[in-house]
């Protein structure tokens, strides 16, 4: 079943909602196409496509909600899925936090997350990019792995109150690694975008292989607190656990690293550096996200840090309604403010440090202080009076990201990651490694 249209997708919602005896219906319909290709060992190992719809219904009684999904969209089976997510509200318990649904919402404009060309990607495109690949992976005597995929969908629901939204979405995500021939040397890099002519495979490919040749034959130097510049990849990491970690009711309820004693939160407080600002913009160029959230509500630019102040956190709608404050849906992304410098000038300010291309492996420590472990990986490289002077072993590290960004030295030109964000490299002091890793 093809991606159904704005007219296509309405329509059917209507019918669905017609079919309705509860006291409230939602239902949400999505779907689309995917397509990827797979290489290892330097040859493709899979290729291949989805292509899929969903519908999913809830029905409600007072407090009392069932869901059921389907994904045939003729009229019987309409009619059945209806009266299934029916049969099954009658028989749930009452859910004491069940918020009636939302009538019609505004939202701010249409969604800025579709791009033809993106649309329009197919077979031999994914080949003739993982060809350029491998072909830089072999001139440079090097193996390579790596994934190229890329959607378009849509997403639309209607409810019994009146309430439609419709968006359509693309994108396409590259990630390489490359090995050097001993194994001793790794290199990663990786990219996503809404619009594909911003992909550069080939450009993307060879820093993955200069971070895999300049590793070799790593030194291993003593843990410890270090000044180390994060790249972007590395950066988003640990930003992605703190943003997506401002959940006002957790703070509410003392099980977060934004929670205060008394019951208060930090809300209003400086909890960065000052030259920290991190917000999300559905309409934002680098990164466009829906304008509307799961539940129906707008999502509209806000500023979650600014100047280093907790300026918002996010809702739902019960606890929304609970504190008596207004229903701030979780950002689908975000972007982080940045300087002008480039990562060159970051290492060439910088009389001793690590620079480290990427993190993995990140698990939480401490939720009350966000404290994260994991490890370094694929590139991580000892500098000196402004030079990279020797590739160095991987380290285990234990740092939060709110103590990292009030230890900020320097930030330089935000890019757009494959973690669905927007942020700039950054230069820390004091970062804290633990101990040494042989995995490279």
């Amino acid at each position: 079943m093809p991606i159904l249209t704005k007219e296509e997708a309405q329509a059917l919602l209507k019918k669905v909602i017609a079919y309705s005896k509860a006291d409230e219906c939602e239902v949400n319909l999505g779907g689309g196409d995917n397509g990827n290709i797979r290489y290892a060992l330097n040859s493709v190992s899979t290729s291949g496509g989805i292509s899929q719809n969903q519908l999913v219904v809830s029905s409600a009684y007072g407090k009392k909600l069932g869901v059921a999904t389907i994904n045939e969209f003729d009229d019987e089976s309409l009619v059945k899925v209806v009266r299934r997510s029916e049969e099954l509200a009658r028989l749930a318990p009452e859910n004491p936090e069940y918020m009636s649904i939302l009538g019609p919402q505004t939202y701010m404009a249409e969604s800025r997350t579709y791009e033809p060309a993106t649309a329009a990607i197919d077979a031999k495109f994914r080949a003739d990019a993982v060809g350029q690949s491998l072909a830089i992976a072999k001139e440079n005597k090097l193996t390579a792995a790596g994934f190229l995929e890329n959607s378009t969908g849509y997403s639309s629901m209607m409810n019994s109150k009146g309430l439609f939204a419709y968006s359509t979405n693309t994108n396409v995500n590259f990630n390489v690694t490359m090995r050097t021939e001993d194994g001793t040397g790794s290199g990663y890099a990786s990219k996503g975008y809404t619009n594909v002519s911003k992909l550069d495979v080939a450009a993307t490919t060879k820093f993955a292989a200069q971070k895999a040749t300049r590793s070799m034959a790593a030194k291993a130097i003593e843990p410890g607190k270090y000044t180390v510049i994060l790249e972007p990849e590395a950066v988003v990491s640990l930003l992605q656990l703190l943003i997506f970690g401002m959940d006002a009711r957790q703070a509410d309820e003392g099980r977060s690293f934004l929670s205060s004693t008394g019951g208060k939160t930090k809300l209003g407080e400086k909890l960065t550096d000052e030259r920290v600002t991190i917000y999300s913009d559905p309409q934002n160029i680098e990164l466009p996200t829906s304008v509307w959230s799961g539940d129906g509500r707008a999502q509209e630019k806000i500023n979650w840090i600014n100047k280093g102040v907790v300026e918002n956190l996010y809702y739902s709608r019960y606890w929304a309604q609970k504190k008596n404050v207004k229903a701030i849906p979780a950002p689908d992304g975000f972007i982080m403010s940045g300087g002008v410098s480039s990562l060159e000038d970051l290492i060439k300010s910088t009389e001793k440090g690590v620079l480290v291309t990427r993190l993995w492996y990140i698990r939480e420590v401490d939720p009350q202080t966000l404290l994260q472990t994991g490890l370094t990986r694929d590139g991580t490289f000892y500098i000196e009076n402004g030079q990279i002077k020797f590739p160095v072993k991987n380290f285990r590290f234990n740092e939060s990201p709110v103590i990292m960004l009030n230890n900020l030295d320097a930030m330089g030109i935000p890019e757009r990651t494959a973690g669905n964000a927007v942020v700039p490299p950054l230069k820390l002091r004091d970062f804290t490694f633990t101990s040494l890793s042989d995995a490279v």
